[in-house]
């Protein structure tokens, strides 16, 4: 999707994103075009790009998909999304923040690439949704613990 093909605009965007994705996406504002969806039946887990790449790659061996992931850009950070079935425990949420991790969740608002993301200003995906899938909450987070883990400057437990 970083290419622009002739006709791709937010509105057909977002139509892609919501028959063929499962993503409640829209246009908010509708005259700068940026695609947004409130984090309901889809969550997001942000996390530095150094990272998210680490977990990409971990997920990738284990042989388990890796659904999407949106590269944002301007903070360096990737953001895979997922199935909202992380548990709401505050020692979840104190771990991942200690490794710059955090978790959009219901309530929250979730940017999604739009055609109007010109070059490298906003947000582009790594790996484009192509079907509803996404990965359990807790895969993500066990694999950000395994890469975690493994680069103790990263504030991971050891395994």
């Amino acid at each position: 999707m970083e290419h622009v093909p002739f006709g791709d605009t937010p509105f057909t965007r977002c139509v892609f994103y919501r028959k063929v994705c499962d993503l409640p996406a829209t246009i908010d504002p509708p005259e700068i075009g940026r695609i947004v969806m409130p984090a309901d039946h889809v969550w997001a887990v942000m996390m530095p790009a150094h990272l998210g790449q680490r977990v990409r790659n971990h997920l990738r061996n284990c042989g388990s998909e890796t659904g999407p992931i949106i590269s944002h850009l301007r903070s360096n950070r990737w953001s895979f999304l997922v199935r909202p079935d992380l548990p709401d425990e505050t020692p979840l949420f104190a771990e991942l923040f200690r490794m710059n991790v955090s978790v959009v969740r219901t309530g929250g608002t979730i940017a999604l690439p739009s055609p109007t993301d010109r070059g490298s200003r906003f947000r582009r995906w790594i790996q484009p949704p192509h079907c509803a899938f996404r990965p359990s909450g807790q895969v993500i987070v066990e694999s950000i613990r395994a890469c975690a883990g493994a680069h103790a400057g990263w504030g991971g437990r050891r395994s």
